[in-house]
């Protein structure tokens, strides 16, 4: 299928109230936001849920995340700047692009792929080639994730190198969070699958690792200590919300994709 030309996207608006930059794609929703004087720190709290997979992690230095869906570009910009990562950001629509360079202070280091997402983690010369995997993939609408299918979480599994780990936002009034859940169970295998409570907006995010062992609760306990301290963020909160997979949302196979 080919890919929306520039003029079948969506127009990018940005607007600004109380110090904190918002981007939107032609409606009031918002796609990202970026506190002005402090472009570093992560301003939407289910952004911030987003970085739940530093659970998983002991090393971030030189390790390679990827955000599929480049909002406002706060993951980009943690990851490149804050934790020192190889970072790779791939978003389709150009004015996104544009604008987060102009107004988003998007990294120069930062690659930046103009592409569609299931694309790029179909390419099997990626297999195994991504620590980190951020997905956050919504048109102007917000009604549910663009790539939401079995087919797109088998191949996010299959680009992450053993030991890495994806998060994904799932949001919208028509989303099915069972069945996305499900679906991401069935990919990554029920076990290695967390969902986090769910932020008063509406947005849950799921971490799925692969080939993790997440540590003992004193190992973890020192784990988000150091998260707090050196990067400022609530780890032992997102601990607590951490949920296993229900059995009721776990499919006996694969739904089709």
């Amino acid at each position: 299928m080919p890919e929306p030309s520039a003029v079948d996207l969506p127009e990018v608006t940005v607007s600004e109230s109380a110090g904190v930059r918002y981007l939107h794609l032609g409606t009031p929703w918002v796609q990202g936001a970026m506190r002005i004087a402090a472009p570093l720190e992560i301003e939407l709290e289910y952004v911030r849920r987003m970085m739940v997979w530093m659970l998983a992690r002991d090393d971030f230095a030189g390790a390679r995340a990827v955000q599929l869906g480049l909002g406002a570009g706060a993951i980009t910009r943690f990851c490149a700047k804050r934790l020192k990562m190889r970072t790779t950001a791939v978003e389709l629509n150009p004015r996104v692009i544009e604008a987060c360079r102009h107004w988003f202070r998007l990294p120069a280091g930062a690659e930046v792929l103009e592409m569609d997402a299931q694309r790029f983690v179909d390419d099997p010369q990626r297999a195994g080639s991504v620590d980190v995997l951020c997905v956050d993939l919504y048109d102007h609408e917000a009604a549910s994730p663009v790539l939401d299918s079995a087919a797109f979480y088998r191949a996010c599994q299959r680009i992450l190198t053993d030991g890495g780990a994806m998060t994904v936002n799932l949001f919208g009034h028509n989303a099915r969070f069972e069945t996305s859940i499900a679906r991401i169970a069935a990919a990554f295998g029920a076990d290695s699958v967390r969902s986090v409570q769910p932020t008063k907006e509406g947005n849950t995010v799921v971490l799925a690792m692969k080939q993790v062992t997440l540590p003992t609760s004193d190992a973890l306990a020192r784990r988000c200590e150091n998260i707090e301290t050196r990067w400022q963020l609530p780890a032992r909160k997102w601990l607590r919300m951490l949920r296993p997979v229900p059995p009721r949302a776990v499919l006996p196979s694969s739904p089709p994709a």
